[in-house]
């Protein structure tokens, strides 16, 4: 009695072509990313993808051009236009008015609609707000909707830029850099905008006619150029797979490491958000805001003449050597996850304490050294609070984290206008002083359960032993 057989399936080997015996099988899987996570090492948009990152960048630093712009012009305000110390300072803190709800908006909806359509959108009202800015030259009403709406689109752009930097900067879009690279890509940008933007306003104002007006000429062409270049780059979070992507069986959700080293989850880490980055993240911009908003104000008695030239060299000098700091930056972050924060803090009281004696005794070059150190902290502490906010972050979320962090980090502004308003009842050097000891209290904080563990692992194996 025979036993039927059944036919069995055709083999898929027998489909492809022959090789020679030295020769492995063609790959079965193609794509930019295949199975390893890689680009291709050739094609005509390999080129594209991989400068997607920094197509992106320019509209960063514009961000940042454009909201260190105003601030090396503020002693020219008083000087030209006649504007009081507290109105020129009101319009400085006007920026973080719009500033925050522009991240908070700006996060989620890059989130739900995407990061080029957002971005686009708020480079071109920031454009808009820098006209208005000109415009106040002739009708001072002009500068409040301005700086307003400065801060508002800096803020969106802050938020969908941080975010779409940050994913271009990872396969499938470029090739896969070391760990921490692409969420400080987005500080960097900044800083550099920090830097060059205040500097060249001031040089401007110094020395060319209608200083008012042709000091926001860099930027309005910046943010044109950068607008153009950006167009071009790729969109890394459509709107059509969002639901598919927030899916936790979707191919595009990883529960592992970005590929950026950062690790990513189903949720938000918001524990380790309000431990480590909560507390920082208002130093970030408050070491700089006293560096080149308040210091120039208090040294500048003997600079007659050249008081928009000093204001910009301060602009420049605080986020330039935060620029300086990162190579320093990426080897602390190899040895301890919290060495970033706990270095930048340290460099934020050692440069506020210069500052109380500079302040006292009206020393612009002492200044500069005190508002250089703050810088070198400032650059520590973005860095540490954009990594860790990445780290947090699923993929889904990135924006909307980056967004918070930006807020809470911007709220730092409004420092320069808080110590115009308690230097009625004191000093200014005690509240300097003040600030330093603040400061160190809150590295105490974010180093105590780091600490705390270490002993718990020293004193773990004695009592083993015992």
């Amino acid at each position: 009695m025979s036993i039927p057989v059944r036919p069995s399936a055709p083999d898929a080997s027998a489909a492809l072509p022959p090789t020679d015996p030295g020769t492995s099988p063609p790959p079965r899987h193609s794509g930019p990313r295949a199975q390893t996570g890689r680009l291709p090492k050739g094609g005509p948009r390999t080129g594209r993808l991989r400068t997607g990152w920094l197509r992106t960048g320019w509209m960063m630093t514009a961000s940042g051009w454009s909201a260190n712009q105003f601030s090396a012009l503020l002693g020219a305000y008083r000087s030209e236009l006649g504007l009081s110390e507290s109105t020129v300072t009101g319009l400085f803190a006007l920026y973080v008015v719009g500033l925050v709800p522009g991240l908070l908006i700006g996060g989620p909806l890059a989130d739900r609609r995407g990061r080029r359509p957002v971005a686009l959108t708020a480079l071109a009202v920031n454009l808009l707000s820098t006209c208005l800015l000109m415009a106040g030259s002739a009708a001072t009403a002009w500068l409040l909707p301005g700086r307003f709406l400065t801060g508002l689109s800096a803020g969106a752009l802050l938020a969908a830029g941080s975010a779409w930097v940050k994913e271009l900067s990872c396969p499938p879009h470029a090739p896969e850099e070391a760990p921490g690279t692409a969420a400080r890509r987005p500080g960097l940008f900044v800083s550099a905008g920090f830097a060059s933007g205040g500097l060249v306003a001031a040089l401007i104002a110094q020395w060319l006619p209608h200083p008012m007006a042709t000091a926001y000429v860099p930027h309005v062409i910046l943010a044109v150029l950068a607008w153009a270049i950006a167009y071009r780059a790729p969109e890394t979070r459509r709107p059509a797979v969002r639901a598919a992507a927030d899916s936790p069986d979707s191919p595009d959700r990883t529960d592992g490491a970005s590929g950026d080293g950062s690790a990513v989850g189903a949720a938000v880490d918001w524990s380790r958000f309000r431990r480590a980055v909560l507390p920082l993240a208002p130093w970030v911009f408050a070491a700089p805001a006293v560096g080149f908003a308040t210091l120039p104000g208090l040294v500048d008695g003997g600079l007659t003449g050249w008081r928009t030239v000093y204001a910009g060299i301060a602009t420049a000098v605080v986020p330039g050597c935060g620029l300086l700091v990162q190579p320093v930056a990426r080897r602390l972050a190899l040895r301890h996850r919290l060495a970033n924060a706990l270095a930048g803090l340290g460099a934020i009281v050692a440069g506020l304490a210069l500052a109380v004696p500079a302040a006292a005794a009206a020393q612009p070059v002492l200044a500069l050294v005190a508002a250089a150190v703050m810088g070198a902290g400032y650059g520590l502490v973005l860095t540490f609070g954009l990594t860790e906010a990445a780290a947090v972050a699923p993929p889904a979320r990135l924006a909307m984290v980056t967004s918070l962090f930006w807020s809470v980090a911007y709220l730092g502004l409004l420092v320069p206008y808080a110590l115009a308003l308690l230097s009625r009842w004191w000093s200014m050097p005690v509240l300097l002083a003040a600030g330093a000891v603040l400061a160190a209290l809150t590295c105490a904080v974010l180093a105590a359960p780091a600490a705390l563990a270490a002993f718990r692992r020293t004193a773990e194996p004695d009592r083993t032993r015992a």
